[in-house]
């Protein structure tokens, strides 16, 4: 099981930026896939933007394609979500997400798709 930690969420204006970060530990055997999620009160969890780690392909949402970026550092063990031109729909508390297995070939925005869960970071953008 992987041990995943988020950070970085807050409150900002629309139109600003944030930069979540997901830190993994744990055993990760076979290839790996981390994905950032969001859930709104009331609403379904959203995949938003996912990245297959051994050749970095990504995948994002149509809701932040061109406004979010997701990236890894390996030497850190870190996923990153620079989250740009926010607006108010982007409001949510945000997960990171992870599977490793040998069976894990791309990345994928579906929750199901997934093993492990952090705890979630808010951030909550004002008008």
């Amino acid at each position: 099981q992987v041990q995943l930690v988020e950070s970085g969420g807050g409150s900002v204006q629309a139109g600003g930026s944030l930069v979540l970060s997901c830190v993994a530990s744990g055993p990760t055997p076979g290839r790996m896939r981390m994905g950032w999620f969001r859930q709104a009160p009331g609403k379904e969890r959203e995949g938003v933007a996912s990245v297959y780690i051994p050749d970095s392909s990504t995948e994002y949402s149509d809701s932040v394609e061109g406004r979010f970026t997701i990236s890894q550092d390996t030497a850190k063990n870190t996923v990153y979500l620079q989250m740009n031109s926010l607006k108010s729909e982007d409001t949510a508390m945000y997960y990171c997400a992870a599977k490793s297995a040998f069976s894990v070939s791309f990345a994928s925005l579906r929750p199901d798709d997934y093993d492990d869960w952090g705890q979630g970071t808010q951030v909550t953008v004002s008008s």
